[in-house]
This record gives C-alpha cells, sequence and structure tokens, in this order.
C-alpha cells in the first residue's frame, strides 16, 4: 500500500513539470521569433507647451487689431460712398434745372425775337442796312455803349462782398441788376468768371478756369451771388491783380468790372495803383493787359458823415484805377 501511494505522487509531479517547461517553453520560442528593437523618435519637441500658447494667443491678439483696422477702413468707405451718391443726385438735379431752364430760354416768342433783333447792335456787328445807313458816319475808336468800351471776348466781374454792400437795403439786389445789364450788353462772349475783391472764386470748380457762357450759366450766376457773402476787406487790390495774373493771354481780349462801395481809410490810393501798374503793364500800342471798369454804389451815403469819407476814397481810386486802364467809371446815385 505504501509504494501505490508513491507512484501516485511521482506521477503527479512530473505532469506539473511537463505543463510548466511546455509553458516556459512557448514564452521562450515567442521571444525568439518576435523582431525587437529599440524605440524610434519621431520629433523633437523644442518649444515647450507654455511658450506655444503664448505665441498663439499673440497671433490672435494680432489678427483681432488688424480686423479692427479693416473694419474702420470699411465704414470710411461705406461714409465716401454715401457722401458720392449724393453728390451725384445733387448733381443730377441741378443738371435738370439747368437743362430746364435752357430748354425754356429757347421757347422765345415771336416778340422776343424781334426785341433780340433790334438789340443785335450790342453784338458789335453791323446788318448790310445798318452798315448802308451809317456808311457815312465815323464810328467811334473805342467802340463803346454807354460810354463803356464792349470790345472784351471775356469778362470778369470783381465784386465787393463786405457787410456794406451786402446788407444794406436795396444795394445787394441793384448789384444784381447791374450784373444783369452789364451781361446783356455782352450778348455772347468766349468766356466768364466771378470773384470777390478778396480773389475768391464764386466757383471753385472754375477756379483759374472761364465759365462757359450760356443761358443756363448766367442765370445759375444770378442765382448764387443772390446768397455769396465771402470775407472781404473792401480792397479791389486782390481780386483785380489775381484775376489779371490768372487770366491774362496775349490774344484774348479781357475786361474787368469792379463793383464797390467804398476803400476804407487804412489802405493807399497810391500803393494800389503801383501794384495794378506793375502787372497790368502797356503792350507795344500803349495798350494795357486788360481793360478795368469801375462801377460805384452810393451805400454809405445812407450812413453819418463821419463814415462817407470811404466813399471818396473809394471814388477817387476808381477813376484813377480806369483811366489808366483803358476803362470807364460809373458812380451811381441811387440804389432804389
Amino acid at each position: 500500500m505504501k509504494r501505490r501511494r508513491n507512484r501516485e505522487t511521482d506521477s503527479f509531479t512530473v505532469s506539473f513539470l511537463d505543463v510548466a517547461s511546455c509553458g516556459f517553453g512557448a514564452m521562450i520560442i515567442l521571444l525568439m521569433i518576435t523582431k525587437s528593437q529599440a524605440p524610434i523618435t519621431i520629433e523633437f519637441a523644442e518649444v515647450t507647451p507654455e511658450a506655444s500658447i503664448t505665441e498663439l494667443q499673440e497671433q490672435l491678439f494680432a489678427i483681432r487689431g488688424e480686423t479692427t483696422i479693416l473694419n474702420r477702413e470699411l465704414n470710411a468707405k461705406h461714409e465716401q460712398l454715401s457722401a458720392l451718391t449724393d453728390r451725384i443726385a445733387r448733381l443730377r438735379r441741378d443738371l435738370n434745372d439747368v437743362e430746364g431752364r435752357f430748354n425754356a430760354s429757347n421757347q422765345l416768342s415771336d416778340e422776343t425775337t424781334d426785341e433780340i433783333g433790334r438789340l443785335a447792335i450790342a453784338r458789335q456787328s453791323l446788318t448790310a442796312e445798318m452798315q448802308r445807313l451809317l456808311a457815312d458816319v465815323q464810328a467811334p475808336d473805342n467802340n463803346a455803349i454807354g460810354g463803356v468800351p464792349v470790345d472784351s471776348e471775356y469778362i470778369i466781374f470783381i465784386i465787393d462782398t463786405s457787410g456794406s454792400m451786402y446788407n444794406t437795403p436795396g444795394n445787394w439786389n441793384k448789384m444784381l441788376e447791374v450784373i444783369d445789364n452789364t451781361l446783356d450788353v455782352y450778348p455772347e462772349v468766349k468766356g466768364i468768371q466771378v470773384m470777390n475783391d478778396m480773389g475768391d472764386y464764386m466757383f471753385n470748380s472754375y477756379r483759374g478756369e472761364w465759365i462757359p457762357d450760356t443761358p443756363g450759366m448766367r442765370n445759375t450766376i444770378l442765382q448764387t451771388l443772390r446768397t455769396w457773402q465771402p470775407y472781404s476787406n473792401s480792397s479791389p487790390v486782390e481780386g483785380v491783380t489775381r484775376a489779371i495774373n490768372s487770366f491774362y493771354s496775349q490774344d484774348s481780349k479781357i475786361s474787368i468790372y469792379v463793383l464797390g462801395d467804398d476803400f476804407q481809410p487804412g489802405g493807399s490810393i497810391q500803393n494800389v495803383l503801383q501794384t495794378i501798374d506793375r502787372i497790368n503793364v502797356e503792350d507795344a500800342n500803349g495798350d494795357r493787359l486788360v481793360r478795368i471798369h469801375g462801377i460805384g454804389f452810393p451805400t454809405i451815403f445812407a450812413q453819418p458823415r463821419r463814415f462817407q469819407q470811404s466813399v471818396y476814397r473809394y471814388t477817387t481810386l476808381m477813376r484813377e484805377m480806369t483811366s489808366r486802364n483803358g476803362g470807364t467809371f460809373v458812380g451811381l446815385n441811387d440804389f432804389q
């Protein structure tokens, strides 16, 4: 009985060792057939995560700043576009208004046409009948109407826009009437310009250029003059000198009309005349570059006598200036 029990124990021991040996052998075989190698490093990170976050934040702030600038520029462009759109609309309205006035001016009645025919002498051209009637009559050398030469191709108005001229009741309307009548004497010229006595242009779009002479533009000039009042120092020297320097041309006949009411005591009449003489020089025939006419308004005579000295100074200045420069001075005695 004892021997049998030992045999069973030995049998169990051998079986356990076989199983263990087979399992250990299998692991060794798996290790042998498996290719083993050292781990490969794919990429080294030289920047720490904190630095990367900081860099990305800086890029984000920069993008936000550029976005703000672009939005500001876009808003400015939208405002410019809106302003240009409004301007185009105003110009279109003005164009329609001018076209309407032009079309209306073309619808002349027979009576108006006859009247224009009777006033054709103002065009400085004679019909065949007039030439026959005036064949034995000696024409005046200066081709004048009412004492004012009208042989010019271009007209420049230099207007005193001071308070005494603009604010005196009836005076400004009289000035508009004088300009309208003067334009009637020149039914057609090559160009017109309007400046104040400081040399400021009434239309900046025609700065340094001639305003075309059309019925619509003449009407626009008169309408704009009704409310035009730039600063003035009541001295015509700045306006006259700028007009000569800007528009004189050797092959152009130009007349300057100075409209004002006074010349302040602070200015020197002699200095003004000398300045004009230096600019409006005589040519080889003894003629000046441009004609200068003057029109005086009796505005200051409605004020106390102590203010009236400036009227006499203006009259003295313009009489001498027009006499030296081939023009005529006309002093009005009433503006009602």
